[in-house]
């Protein structure tokens, strides 16, 4: 687990946006088993990729005439038992933090996996998940 005084400023990062934090299995499941509307999870983590690339991007993403209904966020490496929850929402998919996982009506139809996100620009996730939001939301 990490020390608050390093995630807190990370954390914060996406609930000053309007990302609500989920910080147990039980709150996991009332939001991601809802079978109605559009909901984004960021999975965030304390890696470059998450700061530089994953946060900003799915802060830009919602700079969209279609957007989710609902935005929540799991910390990996400090919510342990919510981020297991929300992985579980997540398979067939390895765990993978940083990452951003777009469901509709309870079902996950769009995943952007660590692999997708580390290299690429903000912008380019920003548009990948644009590109979602004008299918599914």
């Amino acid at each position: 687990m990490y020390p608050v005084e390093l995630t807190e400023p990370m954390a914060k990062d996406l609930t000053q946006y309007g990302f609500e934090a989920l910080n147990s299995a039980e709150e996991v499941d009332k939001v991601l088993s809802q079978k109605e509307g559009t909901v984004l999870l960021v999975v965030n983590s304390v890696c470059g990729c998450a700061a530089a690339n994953a946060r900003p991007g799915a802060k830009r993403s919602l700079e969209n005439e279609k957007s989710p209904d609902k935005l929540v966020t799991v910390f990996a490496g400090v919510d342990k038992d919510a981020t297991t929850k929300a992985r579980e929402y997540l398979l067939p998919y390895p765990p993978s933090s940083p990452s951003i996982a777009l469901f509709k009506d309870g079902s996950l139809v769009h995943f952007l996996e660590r692999h997708h996100i580390e290299g690429r620009s903000a912008d380019i996730i920003a548009a990948n998940l644009k590109m979602a939001y004008d299918r599914f939301c």
